[in-house]
């Protein structure tokens, strides 16, 4: 039931519904919100494909244990490697609709302050495996987290394009700016809801605040990277902390409303073993562990001409490849 935007040679813009290697035209429009009725199909490889919507807002979360720990351990090893907040609220920052681009849009090199007197393109070009959650119904205030789902259209996976060196410069005190606004690839299917299988997770401790509260549970959503050819990493949706209801009750409770075409990431996706982590930077552990290829070359971070593809069980996938400086 995945839905999308496509076109045909010379042809308008419409909506279509994937089925298989099929698609089915739901009638013209430039937005999944769009959809009508249903009309006649054709092959997935005769269409072109594009942003299945139109971006509103767009906010990125923290939510997997794994990664932020990671992370923590990297740059504070004599420290909790978790901020002192983490475990009491979903930890965001809101990055850039207009540069929120479909699979398969090459990504070129940013470049940016690296250091003290030190400009250029980045060195620690990175990816982020995540799920992006794409909002449906609009809100005019704070949303019960009881009934945030009600606000949810679907999901796609999504790759926050990360400049670690840049990054790393800049984050204090107000967290990412240029190392992420460059751009952000989501896959051109948005699946409902309802396809997608939950699990129950742990309860989280300490228990959240009572706006937060639910009972705990997450996505079970195999999904993995690949980079040139190889699979780097496998993990499941499953290892986020805190839900997408929690992020939207707690992104709406100063009053933000939602629009539909909001994308919330979800962060990147990370869990407890190597080969479970969703990122370059954790998979290298800062570049100081090189990642082995099926070609025999390694990686620390991404060079130039290298493609990287992230996969989920029925959400399909999302690739970019880097274009150059």
């Amino acid at each position: 039931m995945a839905l999308g935007v496509f076109s045909l040679p010379g042809g308008e813009r419409r909506i279509g519904r994937r089925e298989g290697d099929r698609v089915v035209d739901l009638g013209p429009g430039a937005s999944i919100f769009d959809a009508g009725q249903e009309g006649a199909d054709h092959p997935l490889e005769e269409v072109t494909l594009h942003l299945p919507f139109a971006v509103a807002d767009y906010a990125d979360f923290y939510s997997s244990l794994h990664h932020a720990s990671n992370v923590g351990r990297m740059f504070r090893p004599d420290d909790d490697p978790l901020p002192p907040n983490w475990r009491h609220l979903p930890i965001g920052y809101h990055g850039r609709s207009g540069t929120v681009v479909p699979s398969g849009t090459p990504i070129a090199r940013p470049h940016g302050q690296r250091g003290p007197g030190d400009f250029g393109p980045t060195q620690r070009l990175d990816v982020e495996l995540e799920l992006g959650f794409v909002i449906g119904t609009p809100s005019d205030g704070p949303v019960p987290v009881d009934r945030a789902l009600d606000h949810v259209f679907g999901v796609v996976l999504l790759d926050d394009w990360s400049a670690r060196d840049l990054q790393a410069w800049e984050y204090r005190p107000l967290g990412p700016f240029l190392a992420k606004s460059f751009a952000t690839s989501i896959s051109h299917w948005v699946t409902p809801l309802a396809d997608l299988p939950r699990t129950a997770r742990e309860p989280q401790d300490p228990p959240p605040l009572p706006y937060l509260r639910e009972e705990p549970w997450a996505f079970d959503i195999p999904l993995e990277l690949e980079l040139n050819g190889t699979t780097i990493a496998r993990t499941n949706a499953d290892q986020l902390y805190w839900s997408v209801a929690q992020q939207i009750a707690h992104l709406t409770s100063n009053g933000a409303t939602l629009r539909a075409g909001d994308l919330l990431g979800s962060g990147t996706i990370s869990g407890p073993e190597k080969h479970q982590r969703g990122c370059l930077l954790e998979l290298s552990w800062n570049g100081e562990e090189p990642i082995a290829l099926d070609d025999g070359s390694t990686r620390t971070f991404l060079e130039d001409g290298d493609e990287a593809v992230l996969r989920g069980a029925g959400l399909g996938e999302v690739r970019g490849r880097v274009s150059g400086r």
